[in-house]
Formats: C-alpha cells, structure tokens, sequence
C-alpha cells in the first residue's frame, strides 16, 4: 500500500492558497510549509514501560515565508481554518511587519538575498509501506516488546552473562508535508520507522551497555524482525564485558559500515553545509575542486542516495530531492545547500533545506551520507593488516568545520595481528584525526554497503533532525585512544 496523505492539508490547501494571494499584496514572494505528522514510539524494559503517540517528528502546523526588499521574515501558526482565512492573514501580517520593524531598528545588516524563485511545480508522492504508525496495535506491539526483554534476560544467562536489564525501543512516524506558493504544489506522505535493543550487563565489577539498531523508510513492519537483533545485542554485551583499554597510538584499522557512516557524517557533514561558506565557518569552501582524500574515496548526499528515514521527495523548502556527489575518486566536487544559501552564493540548491519542525528555522541539513563500495572483500581487508583493529560500533561523535578535526567515539575494535583476528577487544575507542589526513589514508574499500538511521542531528547545540549514514568498509590509518 502507499502512506496516504493526510485529508487535513488537503482540507487546508484552499484556504492556505487565499491565504498566499493575500499576502502577495505585500510580498514579492510567499510560501506555506503545511505538516501533518502522527506516529508514536515505546520502550519496554524489566523496570519501566512508556507509550507515546508522539515522536520527534510528529506535528502539525505551518509556517509562511515572505520576502520583500531584501529580506526574508517568517511566522508560523496553528489551528488554521479555511474559514477564517481573512482573520489569519491579518494576524501573520501585523507579525511579519514586526518582524521587518525590529530588522530596521536595530540597524542590523543582514545578508540581503535576491527572491526565490516561483515556477511551475507539482509534486504528489506517496510512497509505499506495509503498515500505518496511526492504525498499528501498540498493546499487541507493546507485548511483542516486552517477550524480547524477557527472552533477552533468559538468552543472556544461558550464555553466562549477569544481565541487569534487556530494553526494547521502537518508534514509527507518518510524515505528510504540503509546500505551496503561487505557482507550486508538492505534497508527500511517507513512513519511517526505528527500533532497538539495549542489554545492559555487568561482571560483578563492570557494567556495560550494548545496543542493536535497525531502520527504514517503511512503517511498523519493521518490528516483526526485531527479535533477530537479539543474538547481536548479547554477543556485543559480553565482548564488552571482556575488553581491554587500547595502547593509544597510530593504527591501521578497518572501519565497520556503521563507523563508515559516522565518518562520513562527522567528515562532510556541517563542513560542508553551504550556509556554513555564507558565514565563513567551514574549511570545506576552501577545498572546491581540490583533493581531500585517496583516490578510492568517493561520497554522496541526498535523499535520493539512499533509501532510509530521510529519503524524501521534496525538503522543507519545496526543493526536489537531490543525490549530490560530494567527493569523487578523493575530490570535493561541491557542499549541499539550503535554497536561501544557494541564493546568496550563486548556486543550485540541493534538497537540503530541513526544519526540526514548522514553527523552526530551515537550515542546510544532511540526509543520507554514504561512502560508495569499492572492489575489496573484508577477508582480503582483514589479511592486509600486520598489527591493528577492525572497529565496529559508534556512540558519538563531532567535528571542528572550520579547522576539519574530527573525533569518533567508538563502541570496540577487535585485534588483529598477521591478517588474523585474534580474539581481543578493546574498549571504549576514542578516534581522532585531520578530515584530509583520515580520508587519504583509505587504501581499500569493500564491495558491500549499509545505512544507518537510527540516529539524530543537531547544528550546533539544537536543531535536531533525522539523519541516516553509511558505506562499505574502509581500510585507513588514524589515532586512537
């Protein structure tokens, strides 16, 4: 079945379209962002249980975008009735003039923008899933849940492990966006999900968490498969529980398609935001054109690289979705961009524009990041290396855009010496490095590749959106500790 779009904004679109005509008495350019999003998330454990029927991500509201003179203002709303339209345009106007008022007289000087652009777009996406977040059984979800926690109890002490909790998460969103101006109207409905376990175990002198996650662009079907990540979630668990602390120093490593991801994300992430170029905060607008790693490395971005929670038809600026080759064979080709940064810089907007909701700002923001594969198998990858680790497992991570250092918070690495694994675990890892130095070391890359949503992004210390990542694995040199 395709995710049907909500019959609430097609019930608002009238009344939003008299609502543009209005304030185009005023403006030299209007749009209407309009979101409808429902879904719900839960987490079982041996000690608590929480049902929401909400998400990050669930909302519902709009928000209008008016430019006159230069400048840009922005007010959102909610409680829209098409009845009422003559009522809303005069409060939104009385706001936006504010708005511009303060501009004047605080004598600030913004970044003056030329108006976007207004040609003719229609857009109607619903993309398919299996089920629906809003009709999903969560007392029949919620029992599923909790039989992993007990199983995972039960599984954990046939395998010796002292488990102190066995957690279950998963959450579903229902994403309906409708984007209208004069001349345009985009609508798109699709579904994501995301689930994960978490055993929590101790020796009796440590405690240690591990987790599984999983993800997609799909509805709650992907929960049937949760109980397969169970035997993953254990074995991590009881790895950690025997690791040892890393001799900080230089390595060759292979990096896990998850720890790929993360460094593709921390790498060419913000760095290469081009609202960060207009403000002269990132390194990567020096590198256009240039060389930033070895010749086996090449990235893409976009919510057409990929499909996963981030993969959409259109973003919050009524931009289509785009694949953009960042880097080609150790080049960085360009960055991704918002539509007013593209303005301001001279270039074509990318389909990255992303709002943590409608009543936020729209930034330059990632979607899927993912190294491309290459011609190598892990075998020949594991047999190459004399004295190093494979990594597998992210926590964390951030990155210095204007100076390209990046530091990688690491679940574990497993040893190898000779091109064997050797049984070692070390654990936590601490990977830093210079973007260029990290990435040029690459000397060989696997055949095979995966995406990771699980995950969430903020800009700077707010503005949390969904975000996915990935690749093959890479073979490199960098520093741990």
């Amino acid at each position: 079945m395709n995710a049907p779009f909500s019959p609430y904004l097609t019930g608002m679109a009238p009344g939003l379209k008299q609502l543009i005509s209005l304030l185009r008495e005023q403006y030299d350019y209007v749009s209407v962002l309009a979101t409808d999003s429902t879904g719900f998330q839960t987490s079982i454990s041996q000690k608590a249980k929480s049902v929401s029927r909400e998400t990050l991500t669930t909302e519902r509201g709009a928000v209008v975008r008016v430019y006159r003179n230069g400048l840009y203002s922005e007010a959102a709303f909610t409680g829209f009735s098409p009845d009422r339209v003559r009522e809303t345009f005069e409060k939104i106007s009385r706001e936006l003039e504010e708005q511009f008022s303060l501009l004047e007289a605080a004598g600030i000087k913004p970044y003056e923008t030329a108006a976007l652009p207004d040609g003719e777009r229609t857009i109607f996406a619903e993309m398919e899933t299996e089920r629906l977040p809003e009709a999903e059984n969560l007392a029949g979800l919620v029992a599923r849940l909790s039989e992993i926690s007990d199983l995972g109890m039960k599984k954990g002490a046939d395998m010796g492990i002292q488990m102190i909790d066995c957690q279950a998460r998963a959450s579903s969103t229902h994403v309906c966006k409708m984007f209208l101006t004069e001349k345009q109207d985009l609508r798109q409905s699709y579904t994501y999900s995301e689930g994960m376990i978490a055993a929590l175990v101790t020796d009796g002198e440590r405690t240690e968490m591990s987790y599984t996650a999983l993800s997609g662009r799909c509805g709650p079907e992907l929960f049937d498969g949760m109980a397969e990540k169970l035997p993953e979630a254990l074995r991590i668990a009881k790895d950690l529980l025997a690791a040892e602390h890393v001799v900080p120093g230089e390595y060759d490593v292979i990096t896990s398609p998850e720890v790929t991801g993360l460094i593709a994300h921390e790498a060419f992430g913000h760095g290469v935001e081009m609202d960060m170029f207009v403000k002269g905060r990132a390194l990567g607008a020096d590198y256009i054109g240039k060389r930033v790693g070895s010749d086996r490395v090449t990235m893409h971005e976009g919510a057409l690289c990929a499909v996963d929670v981030t993969s959409y038809a259109f973003d919050d600026e009524g931009i289509p979705a785009g694949d953009v080759t960042e880097i080609e064979n150790g080049i960085l080709r360009t960055g991704i961009c918002d539509a007013l940064s593209a303005l301001r810089l001279g270039v074509q907007p990318t389909g990255n524009g992303k709002r943590e909701s409608f009543s936020h700002k729209a930034y330059t923001r990632m979607t899927n990041t993912v190294f491309d594969s290459g011609n190598s198998t892990l075998e020949e990858m594991i047999a190459s290396i004399q004295k190093g680790y494979l990594l597998e497992g992210m926590q964390s991570g951030m990155e210095d855009p204007k100076h390209w250092g990046i530091q990688c918070i690491l679940d574990r690495g497993y040893e190898i010496i000779d091109g064997k694994l050797t049984g070692k675990i070390v654990s936590p890892l601490v990977m830093t490095g210079y973007v260029p130095d990290l990435l040029g070391s690459v000397s060989m890359v696997s055949r095979d590749r995966e995406v990771f949503g699980s995950g969430y992004c903020g800009k700077g210390h707010k503005e949390w959106v969904k975000v996915a990542d990935g690749g093959p694995y890479l073979k490199a040199k960098v520093r741990l500790g």
